[in-house]
């Protein structure tokens, strides 16, 4: 799309694998909480493995349970993601998971330049907003949107929900992040895209893009 980059008002991170990464607690977190599902059900369910789980990182949470357990009913696979979200929530308090270079330095002079800050994450609110909090950028962000599943289903939901809560034209807001879901949010709202090429997608997952990113830092280089 033809873009210019001064028309630019707000930022919409995604969270995980652009501020973010959890990468290096997710596959014990998804393990411990399929295992003490398992046990208190008696259903014995195969742990995936970390590539597969890595595929479904950035997906909505509903979706990402009923891709790696079908089998179960979607009251079972819930309390499933309850766990790991409370196991990933205690995590990050206390400092497990690894949040990419400048994060704060980064969103804190982007903010002071004038720029709205917006989250746009398929996480659920404790995840995103503990997120925040820990890496001290949370009073840096506009009040957040997540899914309901109701009204907002989709990260495309949640950035057609800002542009029309703020009267924003498309190509006012930039969306920043790392897989499919941030590419489409931006996408199918006409909106320009920012990928963070050192996040989880896979090579060839990001089709095209307005401005790469080798680190979350050159965002504040460019605008």
């Amino acid at each position: 799309m033809d873009w210019n980059p001064k028309r630019v008002r707000a930022l919409a991170f995604d969270v995980d694998g652009t501020l973010f990464s959890s990468e290096g607690i997710i596959l014990e977190t998804y393990a411990e909480a399929i295992r003490r599902f398992s046990a208190n059900s008696q259903i014995p369910i195969e742990i995936p493995d970390r590539e597969r789980i890595m595929l479904e990182i950035g997906k909505p949470v509903k979706t990402i349970f009923l891709n790696l357990v079908p089998q179960l009913k979607e009251s079972e696979r819930d309390q499933i993601s309850d766990s790991v979200l409370e196991l990933l929530v205690s995590k990050i308090r206390h400092g497990e998971g690894e949040f990419y270079p400048k994060v704060k330095e980064t969103v804190t002079s982007l903010k002071n330049k004038g720029y709205l800050i917006l989250a746009a994450s398929n996480g659920r609110r404790p995840y995103v907003e503990t997120i925040l909090e820990v890496s001290g950028i949370l009073p840096l962000f506009d009040p957040i949107l997540v899914l309901d599943n109701d009204t907002i289903k989709t990260k495309p939901d949640i950035v057609a929900k800002y542009i029309r809560d703020y009267s924003f034209f498309p190509d006012e807001i930039l969306m920043i992040g790392d897989r499919s879901s941030d590419h489409e949010a931006a996408r199918k709202n006409g909106s320009p895209f920012a990928f963070c090429a050192y996040g989880h997608a896979p090579e060839g997952e990001i089709p095209d893009w307005e401005v790469s990113l080798a680190q979350l830092e050159d965002l504040d280089r460019i605008f």
